[in-house]
């Protein structure tokens, strides 16, 4: 049946069903600019308002609803759904109020400066059971990821022995002076800003961890906050992960390794709008004690190539199924926010 066909058919009640949600974005960064871009490209769901204290931002949304403060779109009974793409230090104040009006929230990372946070935003999910939230971990959602993360879960391999990552960037010429090397905006450096990511993709593939070792350090930019952290992490089934977070690595650099039963899988790269990490590839090789290919321990590898980051899209796209179809949040959960917060504050306070 036709489009067309099928709302003559509707009656008037199941076509008010299906209008699209009402959007709001509160910060209009980069990110935020991102998250509407990907609304404009869905039918069920539309942006009407958003709100940043730069009020340049409105010039490239004509025809919507902009203020300089979150509350009054926040707490308008008109809005459906809120994504927040603010400060640390500004977002658990957007989402506990879009919580507490009846609204879905879809929120960045990191959820927060604190794991007290994080936890108070869950005190507010738990009050407004019919309310939706999502965070913003869009690496489970890259190609390279959903590819290892089938694997993983296949068994093809076996269990993780342990798994290494690395991700790093170089900081930039404005890197001292940017609002994530404020503590009093950010609340923690390269490891809550971005390391986060690897940290959530531990989780994903390995679970929870029980033993963190860490260090944490300052090694050059002029900040309060990290610009290093290494750290050793177990999970109560004895699997390691090892993490460095650099913001000195001066080329951008994205790394994971899973070492598996019976081979071993690698991610290298993570595609992102300046390309800067380089090509998102997935290399695999099952084990080969016997040498069968002639070479020791340098075992006949599989490669994948994607050279398309629909991330960002999918990610939505789940967040707004668990809206419209009343499901649970599978992937970027407050639970896997909660999870990752305690990691990095983990780190944080072994290493300190």
């Amino acid at each position: 049946m036709s489009r067309m066909s099928e709302a003559m058919t509707m009656d008037p009640a199941a076509s008010a069903r299906r209008a699209p949600l009402k959007a709001a974005i509160i910060g209009m960064g980069k990110v935020g600019h991102t998250r509407a871009r990907v609304i404009a490209e869905r039918d069920d769901v539309v942006l009407v308002a958003a709100a940043d204290v730069n009020t340049s931002a409105a010039a490239a949304y004509p025809g919507i609803r902009f203020e300089t403060d979150f509350r009054g779109i926040v707490t308008d009974p008109e809005i459906d759904v809120v994504f927040v793409a603010t400060t640390n230090k500004v977002a658990p104040d957007v989402v506990c109020l879009a919580l507490q009006h009846g609204k879905h929230v879809f929120c960045e990372k990191p959820p927060g400066r604190s794991v007290a946070d994080i936890e108070r935003i869950c005190a507010a999910e738990a009050a407004n059971p019919g309310c939706k939230l999502q965070f913003g971990f869009n690496h489970r959602y890259h190609y390279a990821v959903l590819e290892a993360k089938s694997m993983v879960d296949s068994g093809v391999f076996g269990k993780i022995l342990w798994a290494r990552g690395v991700y790093g960037k170089m900081g930039g010429t404005d890197f001292e002076n940017i609002w994530r090397s404020n503590p009093e905006e950010a609340g923690g450096g390269i490891l809550l800003d971005q390391g986060i990511h690897m940290l959530d993709l531990f989780t994903h593939f390995m679970g929870d961890f029980s033993d963190i070792q860490s260090i944490v350090q300052t090694m050059h930019w002029d900040i309060p906050l990290e610009d290093n952290a290494f750290a050793l992490l177990k999970t109560p089934a004895n699997q390691v992960a090892m993490l460095h977070s650099s913001a000195t690595q001066w080329r951008h650099k994205f790394n994971l390794e899973l070492c598996l039963e019976e081979g071993y899988i690698t991610l290298t790269g993570i595609l992102s709008s300046t390309r800067s990490y380089g090509d998102e590839t997935l290399v695999f090789a099952r084990k080969d004690l016997d040498g069968r290919t002639g070479k020791p321990g340098n075992p006949q590898e599989e490669q994948m190539f994607f050279d398309k980051d629909h991330s960002w899209e999918l990610e939505v796209a789940a967040f707004m199924d668990a809206v419209t179809k009343d499901q649970p949040v599978k992937w970027g959960n407050s639970a896997d926010a909660l999870r990752a917060m305690k990691l990095v504050f983990g780190i944080y306070g072994v290493g300190r």
